[in-house]
């Protein structure tokens, strides 16, 4: 793979902003490589959530130039076992732990994964508490710098992959689930658009989350009274439940891994 071109390194962590974590990170990238764009995508992710993290990181990559390198710190085995890695993955890069947080990039993409081994592209002390700062962030900025992927360290051949829960068709019933509650108590499933209607093949249905029933898909958060339930597919073109200017995970008490029915009249 040629070296990034875009010059940009995203950040999806579980930091949080109260602490240094974060700008010690951006601080080690910038002293290696003065001209890198540092973008945070987030750092507000449940503290140790993997699949949230994956769920953020597959949200958003795609909508960044071609070279971009993205570094994922959700870590709770840093210092353990697990691999620090570098994915490389169509026109992407990826930066963080082997413990399955990137399992979305894989199902996507054929992917070339590396053990980041290379020790003159870390910080020459390895903290056990924060590879963050020592080991990934220091390879992003060297890759930027010129470095190759290949230098990095060896290909792994078993990365450990977590895979997400997928939708289950059972005769006039779709079974699903709750992947993700976003910042405004939007219930998001993991029900593509194009299974919803392929399933439904303009049949009438219900879809019931936690004893509630929505008899319609929506347009907007807007098409429904103020405190009604709406469903809609959002900017991911996946299923969510909301409240019209309320939070939905409240208002119906769900919460992610929750299941979801979809109910079709009978064929």
């Amino acid at each position: 793979m040629k070296r990034p071109l875009s010059g940009i390194i995203t950040l999806v962590t579980d930091f949080g902003l109260r602490d240094s974590y974060v700008g010690t990170m951006k601080g080690v990238i910038l002293k290696i490589c003065r001209d890198a764009t540092i973008v945070d995508v987030a750092h507000e992710v449940k503290p140790q959530d993997l699949l949230e993290a994956s769920f953020v990181l597959e949200s958003c990559y795609r909508f960044f130039p071609d070279g971009t390198i993205h570094i994922v710190v959700v870590d709770p085995g840093v210092g353990g076992t697990r691999r620090p890695i570098l994915v490389e993955s169509g026109a992407h890069l990826f930066i963080g732990p082997d413990n399955g947080v990137f399992s979305r990039i894989y199902a996507a993409d054929a992917c070339t994964v590396r053990h980041l081994t290379g020790e003159r592209f870390r910080l020459p002390h390895i903290s056990d508490t924060f590879h963050g700062r020592d080991i990934f962030a220091p390879a992003a900025a060297h890759l930027l710098n010129g470095a190759a992927p290949s230098e990095m360290g060896p290909i792994v051949h078993d990365p450990f992959r977590q895979d997400p829960p997928r939708p289950v068709v059972w005769k006039d019933q779709l079974t699903a689930e709750v992947i993700h509650i976003d910042s405004f108590g939007n219930i998001i499933t993991n029900v593509p658009r194009t299974l919803f209607e392929d399933f439904l093949s303009g049949r009438r249905f219900k879809i019931i989350v936690n004893a509630k029933s929505i008899e319609s898909v929506s347009r907007t958060y807007q098409d429904v009274e103020r405190g009604r339930p709406v469903a809609l597919f959002g900017s991911m073109e996946l299923l969510e439940i909301a409240i019209h200017s309320g939070r939905a995970d409240r208002r119906i008490g769900a919460g992610r891994g929750d299941p979801v029915q979809i109910l079709a009249e009978p064929s």
